[in-house]
């Protein structure tokens, strides 16, 4: 097992700087920190332009939510396990032909299970970037690049809202979804070019304690979103 090990994984070339991989990966980042601010925008656009209440549209990023952050402790295992290069590639590719699917959507229930697909994507590339932050800076280096993961997240909340305001504004709402296509793209030959390919490390998975750390996030997500929402009559009520 350690000698095929050995054999599929492969380390970070020595002497290779590891900003250009950095920047390769904050692409995908910033574009799936965006897309969680983008669409709370055009939730009005949606519902007008798929003719759904707010019960339904409100699960449009709920879907998303919970498909990506209940399989963060698995996607982040599964990088140690295949590769962060690989894991990040795929949810890339998952992620930008979800916003697709998205866009394209004819129904409501059709948008909210390709957010499911979206969700699922992102959570498989956020772990990756922190792996490789962690694997391939040397410890002097780790702060500024932490700090420049930092600033694609605060920036990414500043856009997203604009962005979104923009596109529903012109093109449309189906745009909020077109505009991670060639973003994705881009992001995805950049990735595969720069960023190198990590030893892997076969850890275990604990079955049990990712099914109760999952259900718990579920939990703790689920009743966010739904009590927010059931809340608000009432309140406005009293």
């Amino acid at each position: 097992m350690a000698q095929e090990t050995s054999i599929l994984t492969t380390a970070a070339p020595p002497g290779r700087s590891p900003w250009p991989a950095l920047w390769a990966l904050v692409i995908g980042f910033f574009m799936i920190l965006v897309d969680a601010t983008i669409v709370s925008v055009g939730v009005p656009a949606i519902m007008r332009g798929l003719d759904t209440g707010v019960n339904s549209v409100i699960w449009v990023t709920s879907a998303y939510l919970l498909s990506y952050a209940v399989p963060l402790l698995i996607t982040g295992r599964l990088g140690d396990r295949i590769g962060p290069k690989w894991v990040y590639l795929i949810g890339l590719a998952v992620f930008t032909l979800s916003s697709l699917w998205c866009g394209l959507a004819p129904s409501i229930t059709i948008l909210i299970v390709a957010r499911v697909f979206q969700g699922l994507g992102a959570s498989m590339m956020t772990p990756q970037t922190m792996t490789v932050i962690t694997r391939t800076f040397p410890p002097h280096q780790r702060g500024r690049a932490m700090a420049l993961w930092g600033a694609v997240a605060g920036i990414a909340g500043i856009v997203g809202p604009i962005a979104g305001g923009l596109l529903i504004d012109g093109p449309g709402w189906q745009w909020i979804f077109f505009i991670n296509v060639p973003v994705g793209a881009i992001a995805f030959v950049l990735a595969m070019r720069l960023v190198p390919r990590l030893e892997t490390h076969a850890h275990r998975f604990d079955i049990l304690g990712v099914l109760l750390s999952a259900a718990g996030m579920f939990t703790i997500v689920f009743g966010i979103q739904e009590g927010s929402r059931t809340t608000g009559p009432a309140g406005s009520g009293a």
